[in-house]
């Protein structure tokens, strides 16, 4: 208890300084929800959704276990279970109230007889019963159906009145009293099932035996019958399976799986994957460097918009007075700065020639090769969506060759430079001109 309720005060304090990522959250939850009530038919699971009725055809044996009169008796003791008739069809219809408890009504008819060479004497009963019981799904009342699978298991007792003629006498009596069985099933599809029963009933006044002889009218006999019998269930309503077989959710318990899984997609939004201070669902640039100054976006700040962060551009031109005096000190974070492309060199529109601002920035990259020349470079090249394909591709590698032509006579060595022209850029939206200037550019990964 005590870790629902810090669950949930954790839940709403970070709901009401983050509505944004709540109305995010929300969005995920109703798409989920969603995909949940268009699952496929072969799939095994429903999502708070059952049919609740069903309707059982079957056939089987009914044999009566007493009363028989002296000479009669229905079984043949030298055959497998005393012999085996079919002497019984039924159908019935069930409704489940809910996933574990319903109730059913079923209509009968029986034939008994002797059984040939059997020793009994000649008889033949005939009996039509009509049962009225309620219903147990006991595989899902001990919570056994997920490893259950396919197999249920249904109790079932009530009621039963039945009509009993004897062809011996030529006269028919009303009996009643009670019925108990289980029925094992097996699903094939999602609506039909295979199904055993096993029933036992009680008559509480039955004058006839069950060879047809009677007794006096007042010596009330205790009728006693076994079922024995099998079919197919069929169930029917507007979802794809029966509740028999339905996997359902608690609803305290969804919600409050719904509720740890919101807080969790919440954690994760909250993350700050570059350490800048911003969390990650409101940080339009993941991945600046650590210690570089970002506004409310995430973005690091670049007052002159050359493209260069103001603290690296301080870095850069300090790098550039110095003659890198320091570089190999800061090498790991130098590589990573020109191979993350926050060194870069921009063009203007179907231009070649790198812009006047950009010079810097390749000076950066060339005393980082005169610093380290053991180091090669890729150098790569852009251009923006506007023009053709095979226009652009050609301007990228122009624009990469022109840098590289820079490098060359700044003292670089050919072998130590690498062409790569990369096309169009489609990162960015290509109606705003402020956006496709970020993209006309080189940039360069150190190897």
């Amino acid at each position: 208890m005590k870790k629902h309720l810090l669950v949930l005060a954790s839940f709403l304090t970070v709901s009401l300084t983050t509505l944004n990522a709540q109305e995010t959250v929300s969005a995920a939850d109703k798409k989920k929800a969603k995909e949940l009530k268009e699952l496929e038919p072969d799939q095994e699971i429903v999502y708070d959704a059952y049919n609740r009725w069903s309707i059982e055809f079957g056939v089987g044996q009914a044999k009566g276990i007493r009363p028989y009169n002296d000479g009669y008796y229905s079984s043949y003791p030298s055959k497998l279970f005393g012999g085996i008739q079919i002497n019984s069809f039924g159908v019935g219809a069930r409704y489940m109230i809910s996933p574990k408890f319903g109730m059913k009504f079923g209509l009968n008819y029986d034939k008994f007889t002797d059984q040939d060479g059997s020793g009994s004497l000649d008889f033949e009963t005939f009996q039509y019963r009509a049962n009225f019981e309620g219903v147990v799904n006991a595989i899902r009342l001990f919570n056994v159906e997920e490893s259950a699978g396919r197999f249920g298991l249904l109790l079932h007792g009530g009621i039963q009145v039945s009509r009993m003629t004897s062809d011996v006498l030529d006269l028919s009596e009303l009996n009643g009293g009670l019925i108990v069985g289980f029925s094992p099933q097996f699903r094939i599809t999602k609506t039909i099932s295979v199904f055993g029963d096993v029933s036992l009933l009680n008559n509480f006044r039955q004058h006839f035996n069950w060879d047809g002889s009677n007794s006096d009218v007042s010596n009330n006999l205790s009728g006693q019958m076994a079922s024995f019998s099998f079919g197919l269930s069929f169930s029917f309503g507007n979802e794809k399976i029966h509740g028999d077989w339905a996997i359902i959710e608690d609803p305290k318990s969804k919600e409050l799986k719904e509720l740890e899984s919101r807080i969790g997609d919440i954690e994760t939004l909250m993350n700050d994957t570059d350490k800048d201070g911003v969390p990650d669902y409101l940080d339009v640039e993941n991945n600046s460097l650590p210690g570089v100054a970002v506004d409310t976006k995430g973005r690091m700040v670049d007052l002159n918009n050359n493209g260069v962060p103001d603290e690296l551009e301080k870095f850069v031109d300090k790098s550039i007075t110095n003659n890198n005096n320091n570089m190999a000190v800061s090498d790991g974070m130098v590589t990573k700065l020109i191979n993350d492309g926050y060194i870069a060199a921009y063009f203007d529109t179907n231009k070649r020639v790198p812009t006047t601002a950009s010079t810097d920035n390749i000076g950066f990259v060339l005393n980082y090769l005169k610093t380290n020349p053991g180091k090669s470079v890729d150098i790569i090249g852009y251009a923006d969506e506007i023009g053709s394909t095979e226009y652009n591709d050609k301007l990228s590698s122009d624009r990469a060759e022109s840098v590289k032509t820079i490098l060359i006579k700044a003292g670089i060595e050919p072998s130590r430079l690498n062409i790569l022209a990369n096309g169009v850029d489609k990162s960015v939206d290509k109606s705003s001109e402020y956006a496709r200037r970020l993209v006309r550019k080189v940039i360069f990964k150190i190897k």
